[in-house]
């Protein structure tokens, strides 16, 4: 695959919960592959994460972004307002943002984040953070180049399907 793909980002509509729902598992395998044990991996049965994200769509909340590339979905972002107790209105969070692993290091995750960073602004965000586990230094690594900032006293541990997993906070600003 070339790495000059160029993907077209779009709201999401209701017909793609399912897409989204199984990239989204097939990334969280890929993702803790090597972090716990294959039976640990927090994979969702798939009709209920597509009813999570059918609700998500339907609602705008979170708001919903898809990547393509040409009709494939190949990615999503989930974001809005903070979830975290006690932040002001200005703040938004990155709810979820996943791309097929197939499409990784193709800049899928980029148009992804460049269309949430540009909704969160259109709703009056100033900032915005992102909780991301641990172990998974790619993702990580992947904030950190988008200007993210990690907040080491944020660290907490949160049940992922049959485990716990350790999470940190990202902040940036947005302007």
């Amino acid at each position: 695959m070339s790495s000059t793909i160029t993907f077209q980002v779009r709201p999401a509509t209701l017909r793609d919960a399912k897409s989204i729902a199984e990239l989204h598992n097939a990334a969280l395998r890929e993702a803790f592959n090597g972090v716990v044990a294959d039976e640990h991996v927090p994979v969702v049965a798939q009709d209920k994460r597509q009813a999570y994200w059918r609700e998500a769509i339907e609602y705008s909340e979170p708001h919903v972004q898809v990547a393509l590339n040409g009709d494939k979905i190949v990615g999503f972002v989930g974001y809005d307002r903070s979830r975290d107790p006690k932040t002001p209105n200005t703040m938004g969070e990155i709810w979820a943002i996943y791309a097929h692993p197939d499409y990784w290091g193709l800049g899928v995750g980029l148009a992804l984040w460049d269309a949430a960073r540009e909704g969160l602004m259109e709703e009056g965000c100033l900032n915005v953070s992102v909780w991301v586990p641990v172990g998974i230094e790619r993702t990580i690594r992947f904030h950190e180049l988008a200007g993210f900032k990690r907040e080491m006293t944020t660290i907490k541990t949160v049940p992922m399907g049959a485990v716990k997993i350790e999470e940190i906070r990202l902040k940036r600003a947005l302007g």
